[in-house]
């Protein structure tokens, strides 16, 4: 089993990293370098957001970022690993459920959604050996399993793993996570 540990962190580096990682889980995470996988073409060298906003599938998860103050902090250094939903996920939650999670009012919740989806450091998925549970950027970790190369993450299937980002990678995802208090 493999142990994911956060390296110590100022405050501000953490809450840096906590808006990157709601950024790239609104960007789609963009596949970027030379992976591709389930219909989405990798894009060449960029950030967890230029990638997503390649890929052409993450709309909605951009639009989060953007509404929930995200994308610069997805632009940093990182590294950072996201799990990103993309389009068609969003569109599978209850109906409603994305116009209101977008409304000003409601950017607190729309953060910890996102951030959900995001871990501290690069974590690829032959790193994943059976179960772990991983902190993520919101406070709640999420159960990563990796059963003979079938990856999923608190039960939505990683539909394209590894898809390098100059600052981390993301791991496509066929559903949208939600905090245990969302």
């Amino acid at each position: 089993v493999l142990e994911i540990r956060m390296t110590h962190t100022t405050t501000s580096n953490l809450n840096f990293l906590r808006k990157a990682a709601i950024v790239m889980m609104t960007l789609g995470l963009t596949l970027t370098g030379t992976a591709s996988a389930g219909g989405h073409k990798a894009a060449g060298p960029g950030d967890i957001v230029d990638v997503a906003a390649a890929a052409g599938s993450f709309n909605t998860l951009i639009a989060a970022a953007k509404a929930a103050g995200l994308v610069e902090a997805l632009k940093g250094d990182g590294p950072l690993t996201v799990f990103a939903p993309t389009d068609e996920a969003f569109a599978a939650l209850p109906e409603g459920t994305v116009e209101n999670l977008l409304k000003p009012e409601n950017q607190e919740q729309l953060k910890a959604v996102l951030l959900y989806h995001v871990v501290s450091g690069k974590v690829m998925a032959e790193d994943i050996k059976g179960t772990v549970n991983a902190p993520t950027l919101q406070g709640a970790e999420v159960e990563v399993v990796n059963s003979w190369g079938n990856v999923t993450v608190n039960g939505a299937k990683v539909t394209a793993k590894d898809v390098a980002a100059s600052n981390g990678v993301i791991h496509v995802i066929d559903a949208v996570l939600l905090p245990p208090e969302a």
